[in-house]
């Protein structure tokens, strides 16, 4: 596993060039970033790039957040609550970025109206534009599946994030360098669980054991790198996810060994003509979760949160 410091190790060092991460001001979240694109980075590419990470983020966050009042215990409520602010705060981030490298992603809002643009991106786009992978948008299911999808997402986000602080965007690179703290409590939170649930009663072993069966078949999907990745990773943008197989699948090796558990073999969820989440073809699940987290923001357009 990758050896980070502490989740919050260095949040309150004033003297840090990338303080600005956790946001100074509610009213732009990069107010007082450079925001210039770097030689040999197109505008349009890089602001789909971040779409993706958005997505990624904002998605598992919003599945997170159906937790609230359902978790098994007041902790774990906390707990998962936590991580998807994490995630929250990550792709407010992501979206501000992705919309000041190419501002025409941003969707039309009536005349006058004071939402920005990350909210514009997260409440008023609609389902083919998200770019999320199949993983994070798959419903809650039980608190195995929830802890199980968790793991795979958060290690190969980890994975992701700790090779993009070498980013030549400085944004994209500022914003790795908290997250991977973020994502080391995430992978190491749920990682605990998986072991916890599959060496415990016999009912939670068999939850486990499903809840992998169920989830793993999005993981092929992870490390499949888009058209639009692959010019990022040429000009020093963005990370090439394929190599980084190797490390998830060391990284969950250990975690299946110590929950004594064999590495899964089911299929490959089916690609639609060879489309995934990354090109906006999504599961069934991601219509009704977008319905539940849309309707405010478009029913109020114009509304001040």
């Amino acid at each position: 596993m990758n050896d980070h410091d502490s989740a919050y190790t260095g949040l309150v060092d004033a003297d840090a060039h990338d303080q600005w991460v956790f946001g100074t001001s509610f009213d732009d979240p990069l107010a007082g970033v450079d925001t210039t694109l770097a030689d040999g980075i197109d505008g349009a590419d890089l602001a789909k790039y971040c779409l993706m990470l958005a997505d990624d983020a904002l998605i598992g966050a919003q599945r997170l957040a159906q937790w609230s009042t359902r978790a098994p215990e007041l902790e774990e409520e906390v707990a998962l609550a936590n991580v998807g602010l994490d995630l929250l705060g990550q792709s407010r981030l992501l979206l501000a970025r992705a919309a000041a490298a190419d501002p025409t992603i941003v969707p039309p809002l009536p005349e006058g109206s004071p939402v920005p643009a990350e909210d514009a991106l997260a409440f008023f786009r609609d389902e083919p534009h998200f770019l999320c992978v199949r993983l994070v948008e798959l419903a809650n299911g039980d608190f195995a599946n929830t802890i199980t999808r968790l793991l795979l997402f958060s290690t190969y986000r980890l994975a992701v994030l700790d090779r993009l602080r070498e980013s030549r965007d400085p944004v994209l690179a500022a914003v790795a360098a908290k997250g991977v703290k973020e994502l080391t409590y995430h992978r190491d939170y749920a990682a605990r669980w998986f072991i916890t649930l599959a060496g415990g009663t016999a009912e939670s072993r068999r939850r486990i054991e499903h809840a992998i069966t169920s989830v793993w078949p999005y993981v092929d999907e992870l490390f499949t790198p888009s058209p639009v990745e692959q010019r990022l990773i040429a000009a020093g943008a963005a990370v090439d996810s394929l190599p980084l197989r190797g490390e998830f699948d060391s990284v969950l090796e250990q975690i299946l060994r110590a929950s004594d558990m064999p590495r899964p073999t089911v299929r490959a969820a089916s690609l639609v003509a060879g489309r995934s989440g990354r090109d906006g073809i999504h599961t069934e699940a991601l219509s009704y979760l977008l319905a539940e987290m849309q309707s405010v923001a478009r029913a109020h357009p114009t509304g001040m949160w």
